[in-house]
């Protein structure tokens, strides 16, 4: 009918479950918040420049629970974070080891949602002697795990990823991992994790790869984020994921469950998720 208004796609709430905030502008937290972000969790990550004093993470760690989660709030986004030594720093075994042994103390914060990001980075013994350290942490603090798959030799790292997990005997269901792709997907799903998926422009998945994989494997299990940190990345990517779902008609109830149902789910196993 001529002059007809074309109806707006209802608005869903959005729970962007890896950003690295710290990287980002007040200006992102705006933007975020008018696509219907409602909700940030932002994991501990390596900054670009590798660390060489284990006070300076302790000092991240400070920010990342207490600035950063007030600096959210001001655009009314709600923010919880995850606390680790991350792989690629935990090459330096002395900085490892002064690192873990006051983790634990900041594991206990209230907003601390799991322990993450650990994993590989070059898939060495290092990172894998840090990574089970961390899995027992997490045990005794009873928070889930995220785990970082490595950006090279992604398929073998996965599968490396889930053996240890395994081999502590970790719960599966309480373990996400993270940067997934076209090939490891199926891989993590099927050992009974949640399989996470990157939205990044130029080294990661576009929306478009994301939606031909969430055709592929469906909902259960799955989550998107934009991983925003110092590269060439949006922090809208989900918000631009959702935009090319429904292009494709995806129903709203998957859509809802991807962005929002999904992570609530993961992250309330910490028991700290309060909404």
């Amino acid at each position: 009918m001529k002059g007809a208004k074309t109806q707006a796609p209802p608005r869903v709430r959005i729970f962007e479950p890896h950003a690295h905030m710290y990287a980002r502008t007040t200006s992102d937290y705006e933007a975020m918040a008018r696509a219907g972000i409602e909700v940030v969790v932002e994991p501990a990550f390596w900054l670009g420049e590798t660390r060489r004093h284990a006070g300076s993470f302790f000092d991240y760690f400070s920010h990342l629970t207490n600035y950063e989660h007030d600096r959210a709030a001001k655009y009314g986004i709600k923010q919880f974070v995850t606390l680790a030594m991350n792989p690629k720093e935990s090459n330096d075994r002395a900085l490892n080891d002064a690192v873990l042994a006051e983790l634990p103390r900041y594991l206990e914060h209230e907003r601390v949602v799991a322990v993450g990001e650990i994993g590989y980075d070059r898939i060495s013994p290092e990172e894998e002697d840090s990574m089970i350290r961390q899995i027992e942490m997490a045990r005794k603090v009873g928070l889930p795990l995220l785990v970082h798959s490595p950006h090279v030799n992604k398929p073998q790292g996965i599968q490396r990823i889930l053996e240890v997990v395994k081999e502590t005997g970790f719960p599966l269901e309480r373990t996400l991992v993270d940067h997934n792709t076209e090939e490891t997907t199926g891989m993590t799903l099927a050992a009974g994790a949640w399989a996470g998926h990157t939205v990044y422009p130029i080294t990661k998945l576009s929306p478009e790869r994301m939606a031909n994989i969430l055709e592929d494997h469906g909902w259960d299990r799955m989550l998107v984020n934009s991983a925003a940190d110092w590269g060439p990345s949006d922090p809208l990517m989900v918000p631009h994921t959702i935009e090319e779902l429904r292009s494709r008609g995806a129903p709203e109830k998957r859509i809802r469950q991807l962005v929002w149902d999904n992570p609530v789910a993961f992250f309330s196993q910490s028991g700290r998720l309060k909404l």
